[in-house]
């Protein structure tokens, strides 16, 4: 079996996931799919704060466990770091 492997951000002060939380109050956990992407992300929306964030990876089968733990409505899957261009998912 094939594991497709995420990279999450996440803050080194408390441990927290880097999220998109729409209007209604729900949470997303933000996805990439490279390493550099996430970093990417981080220097052209965060640049002076990216040191205060960490990039870990995560395999597909421990995203469900992560997302219920975390509360996470889904995910939102970043396909161009620079715009950003996020396709966001439910999870069920």
């Amino acid at each position: 079996m094939i594991s497709e492997i995420y990279y999450l951000v996440r803050s080194k002060s408390d441990g927290k996931y880097l999220s998109a939380r729409p209007d209604d109050g729900t949470s997303y956990l933000l996805l990439f799919r490279e390493n550099f992407d996430a970093l990417s992300y981080l220097n052209a929306h965060a640049g002076e704060l990216a040191s205060r964030f960490m990039v870990e990876s995560v395999p597909n089968s421990q995203l469900g466990n992560l997302l219920k733990r975390w509360s996470f409505k889904g995910v939102g899957i970043v396909s161009d770091p620079l715009l950003p261009k996020i396709e966001f998912m439910n999870h069920s």
